[in-house]
């Protein structure tokens, strides 16, 4: 089995967080969900999943967390960058970096040992990888949910906060998504930026499989589009609606 190293995003926005300020922490990683840390889900989750060797928590102010976090030989708290962008690219760019890489984050707080081995397993052996969850799934399961969708031919999708970086080339990708780092909510746009033709015409005619086939072409990557098949992947902690819901699911009153 491959071991992969995962790098855990639980960096704080310039100047506070007035989410974590309202739930009464200093930062977002350390708002309370069912009586812990919200980033001490996650990290529990790849602890304890066999495909997982080492966990890299990347954060501008390591010794908060630190507190909450295991003891454990397998965990490292380490700086990030000013944006998430930056912090892969460093990443990328230490020879010291064993590949394959997982990227999630700290806000993930539903994510589960299954989550991660049906994407781990899926992504295996691809430059670059995205989960997504389709829209049918997760309003199958949580009708009165509200998430970010990108249309295409045969269904929409809503990111997974799942990314596996297979090999140093993925470099390529994460400097285009640099560029559009301020407009990762706005889906078209960072489609356009990815050299997708005609992509408000056309992205909506295509299935997501052509989409992802024509932005590998353009970056000259191996990419994989996988939708999880746990629609609760595509479930963070972005506003206290969303810990509000995600209390619920863990109470099993969702």
């Amino acid at each position: 089995m491959t071991r992969w190293t995962a790098l855990l995003l639980a960096g704080s926005r310039p100047g506070g967080d007035p989410f974590a300020a309202a739930n009464g922490v200093a930062a977002k990683a350390l708002i309370p969900v069912a009586g812990e840390a919200i980033i001490v889900r996650p990290v529990r989750a790849l602890l304890g999943n066999a495909r997982i060797g080492h966990v890299r928590v990347l954060a501008q102010d390591g010794g908060m967390l630190k507190p909450v976090l295991p003891n454990d030989a397998r965990l490292s708290i380490e700086a990030s960058g000013v944006t998430i962008a930056t912090t892969i690219e460093a990443v990328i760019a230490d020879p010291a970096t064993r590949w394959p890489i997982l990227v999630t984050t700290a806000d993930h707080a539903l994510l589960t040992g299954a989550m991660i081995d049906d994407f781990c397993a899926r992504a295996e052996g691809a430059d670059l990888a995205i989960g997504l969850v389709e829209r049918g799934a997760l309003m199958a399961r949580l009708p009165h949910t509200s998430r970010t969708w990108i249309g295409f031919r045969g269904g929409a999708y809503s990111g997974a906060n799942l990314f596996a970086l297979g090999s140093p080339k993925a470099a390529s990708a994460v400097r285009l998504w640099r560029e559009v780092e301020q407009d990762r909510k706005k889906g078209w746009k960072v489609l356009a930026m990815l050299g997708v033709p005609g992509v408000m015409g056309l992205a909506r005619l295509w299935s997501l499989d052509k989409v992802v086939r024509a932005i590998g072409l353009r970056l000259g990557l191996s990419i994989r589009a996988i939708e999880l098949r746990d629609p609760l992947a595509a479930v963070d902690v972005d506003k206290q609606a969303d810990l509000d819901l995600v209390e619920r699911i863990l109470a099993g009153a969702a």
